[in-house]
């Protein structure tokens, strides 16, 4: 099943960095587009961070200011560099030329980089209120939208709901798992204090990607039921996988639920010293 969710990560990564076949502009009589694409296509290609990228695609939105990917393209170098007020506003100029192909862009970020998560909330069901196919997955292909929607209400104190949202995308589409979903929702029913439930999912966890984090969770919820050797076995279990680096993982941001080394370490230490 990851080698599933693996190889989707690859497909995305590609379908949204890839230029468009302007021939379609062509077929859809879109001059304008249609010369702003053929300009791109032939133009040198630069990093995101040089001028000459950039300068690239100002020319492109002199030919046609109206074209959307050159909005997108421009916005992602001040996402890397951490200039989220002109990010936004180059994303809004995408969204509102064509919300289908970036409302989940836009949405995505608001959510991993901004911690906007209304904001991330509104943009996902706008763009499921726009389609009538399946809205897909975050930009890295780690979450499917529905349950990156689902994280935004758990961190908005929204506990419940966010469980009925991603419990309803599992049922849906169990054969297309994410790398921690099962992780989420075990710590969704741990922090309404339904131990024996979020054990079930930690257990499923373990399947999927037994990461550090859930085997720490494993040993908390061990702890408030009174488990006292699960609880020393799996906390032993976190720090080993851990020092393994076989953790989550964002090369960009901090993850929901994620835990650091010092927490179990401290967890750890403080069990010893009993």
């Amino acid at each position: 099943m990851r080698k599933y969710i693996f190889t989707f990560t690859i497909i995305i990564t590609i379908t949204v960095s890839a230029q468009r076949n302007c021939n379609f502009y062509k077929m859809e009589g879109d001059s304008c587009r249609y010369k702003a694409c053929s300009y791109l296509e032939s133009a040198p290609k630069y990093f995101q961070l040089r001028g000459e990228y950039h300068s690239i695609y100002n020319k492109v939105l002199e030919i046609c200011p109206e074209y959307g990917d050159a909005y997108r393209a421009k916005s992602t170098a001040y996402l890397k560099t951490g200039d989220f007020i002109t990010w936004k506003a180059l994303m809004d100029k995408a969204v509102s030329i064509n919300p289908k192909d970036n409302l989940s862009y836009r949405g995505w970020c608001r959510f991993q980089f901004l911690r906007d998560y209304k904001g991330a909330i509104r943009d996902i069901e706008k763009l499921d209120s726009l389609v009538s196919h399946d809205i897909g997955y975050s930009q890295n292909g780690t979450y499917h939208l529905n349950i990156a929607k689902g994280l935004c209400y758990k961190m908005i104190g929204e506990t419940e709901k966010s469980i009925s949202i991603i419990e309803q995308q599992i049922e849906s589409d169990a054969f297309s798992i994410g790398l921690y979903d099962y992780l989420h929702l075990g710590v969704l029913y741990q922090e309404l204090g339904q131990h024996e439930k979020s054990l079930t999912y930690f257990e499923k966890q373990q399947e999927e990607y037994n990461c550090a984090e859930n085997a720490y969770y494993t040993a908390i919820s061990h702890k408030k039921l009174g488990n006292k050797t699960q609880y020393q076995l799996y906390i032993k279990k976190a720090d080993s996988l851990y020092n393994n680096n076989t953790i989550m993982l964002d090369p960009y941001t901090h993850q929901v639920d994620k835990v650091y080394h010092t927490t179990i370490q401290k967890e750890l230490n403080t069990e010893e010293t009993k």
